[in-house]
């Protein structure tokens, strides 16, 4: 797919004010110049062209927003004061893998005053000798090139990329937010368990007086119920003795009587 078919499908049905990030990587370019984009792209931030066959930044819009700015692996020799014109506030540049020759190439981004990052590895121009040296001195504003600053310390992402795909002070404190977002829950989680634990002892508590009530009330029933039965044995005993009693007194006036 040609970058200018690429650029319409990465519209996705929006209008192109809307769109911050653009890739066209290994998307080649029929004339050797950027194709598809327009002035606008006013909110891009990020524009990605890697291995598009680029030879020229002349067609280029203008992108007042821009920050992040990929070439690597195409054909450019020069022409670099367009970006100057059209993206004044970039940050990062990566010509690595172009056709860049002379350290005069580059003089022209010294008005980019936000910049700093540059990368032209693999350039023709990283072969001079005091290479780095020269190009920190050319562009003072400058911190990393090709990754490193002047004492070869390596670049943090976070500072290389800190653009739309970076890592910034406020994805901390997202990350922050989020751990005592957790840590809330977990709190809230174990006031619930300790609270159902408290609430499922009552229960269990109440349960446990409510059945102990009821074998007292049965124990009761149970000795109401003996001293029932041992009255009416009682009484029962009582007829009997009298019933003897009374045959026995019959028995002894009929002998009176004899």
């Amino acid at each position: 797919m040609d970058m200018k078919k690429r650029v319409t499908v990465e519209l996705r049905n929006r209008k192109p004010a809307e769109i911050v990030e653009m890739v066209v990587d290994n998307c080649p370019s029929t004339d050797g110049e950027v194709e598809g984009l327009t002035d606008e792209y006013t909110d891009l931030q990020l524009l990605s062209m890697v291995n598009a066959g680029l030879n020229s930044l002349a067609k280029l819009p203008k992108l007042p927003k821009l920050r992040k700015l990929e070439l690597s692996d195409n054909t450019i020799t020069g022409g670099l004061e367009t970006l100057v014109e059209k993206c004044p506030d970039l940050t990062y540049l990566n010509l690595g893998g172009n056709k860049v020759k002379e350290l005069s190439a580059v003089k022209p981004l010294q008005n980019l005053k936000n910049l700093r990052s540059l990368d032209m590895y693999s350039c023709e121009v990283s072969t001079l000798e005091d290479y780095r040296d020269s190009v920190f001195e050319l562009l003072p504003q400058l911190v990393f090139l090709d990754g490193y600053d002047q004492e070869d310390n390596e670049a943090p992402d976070s500072d290389e990329d800190n653009g739309p795909h970076g890592r910034n002070d406020d994805d901390d404190d997202d990350d922050e937010d989020d751990e005592d977002d957790e840590e809330e829950g977990s709190e809230e989680e174990e006031e619930e368990v300790g609270l159902s634990y408290l609430l499922k002892e009552g229960i269990q508590d109440e349960e446990d007086d409510d059945d102990y009530v009821e074998e007292e009330e049965d124990e009761e029933e149970d000795g109401v119920d003996e001293e029932d039965q041992g009255a009416d044995q009682g009484a029962a005993v009582q007829g009997e003795k009298r019933k003897r009693d009374a045959e026995d007194e019959e028995g002894d006036d009929d002998e009176d009587d004899e």
